[in-house]
């Protein structure tokens, strides 16, 4: 009978101190976030994507906020794999040679409330396999703009830019997108025509004008593309960095 009563009084010394800890307002230190990051090119291959992959790398670890796994194998996209991570990264192009049930694998992944984070060359991938657009918000249709052009922040109270001001210049290689789906697609960046050399061959006028950054669901997941991304120097630049630290911490769900 005292062994009872001992076991009792333990139990609620414990549940008392478990609600002293949860009313203190000491928080246990959050779990971090698992990225994988697909950089397999099927198409041109951008010079700067082994840079891109120390650096997605030491954003994570800087932050503390994710690790990352990079991979260019098609195999890793399982449904068993993806349980083992919060978000998928491409950094991509051509027609990845992905099955039909690896590619069903990652779109149940970001359907169902897990994050796909895009740069650059992404958009410049899967074609041929329509889901992806949806996924991803639009494909790649040429790059006029290798220069010095002005972006204007769309959303200057969105966290995932406000840091940039309202708008700003940058040398890079500019993407114009086709297939946009402008209905359900919140534009953080885009192109500022009055700032930019317009009369490059090439440039194509459509009514959303030239989106470089953009978020949009699908499903119940979130998807962040960043168009910026070809040179060396943008990725090595801090204000990039913290682009996509935003990004990613918004698509794993970290971030409102």
């Amino acid at each position: 009978m005292r062994r009872f009563r001992w076991v009792f009084m333990m139990m609620a010394v414990l549940g008392i101190l478990g609600l002293l800890a949860a009313n203190s307002g000491i928080a246990k230190k959050p779990q971090k976030g698992k990225l994988l990051y697909m950089t397999l090119c099927m198409g041109f291959k951008h010079d700067t994507v082994p840079l891109s992959k120390e650096i997605v790398k030491k954003i994570g670890e800087s932050s503390g906020a994710f690790e990352t796994t990079v991979t260019e194998e098609v195999g890793a996209f399982t449904a068993e794999n993806l349980k083992n991570y919060d978000a998928v990264m491409f950094n991509t192009t051509g027609e990845l040679p992905m099955t039909d049930a690896q590619k069903q694998a990652l779109t149940d992944f970001v359907k169902s409330g897990h994050g796909f984070i895009a740069v650059h060359s992404a958009t410049d991938t899967f074609y041929m396999w329509e889901p992806y657009m949806k996924i991803i918000g639009g494909y790649f249709n040429g790059h006029p703009w290798h220069e010095k052009v002005t972006l204007e922040v769309v959303d200057p109270a969105s966290p995932l830019v406000s840091f940039l001001g309202k708008s700003f210049e940058i040398s890079d290689e500019i993407y114009q997108v086709s297939d946009f789906q402008a209905d359900d697609t919140h534009v953080l960046l885009r192109l500022d025509p009055n700032g930019t050399n317009m009369k490059k061959p090439g440039v194509q006028h459509r009514f959303y004008g030239w989106p470089v950054v953009w978020t949009r669901r699908y499903g119940k997941g979130r998807v962040y593309y960043n168009g910026l991304g070809h040179d060396k120097e943008v990725w090595e630049s801090l204000e990039y960095q913290k682009m996509l630290l935003m990004g990613i911490q918004w698509a794993m769900g970290r971030l409102k």
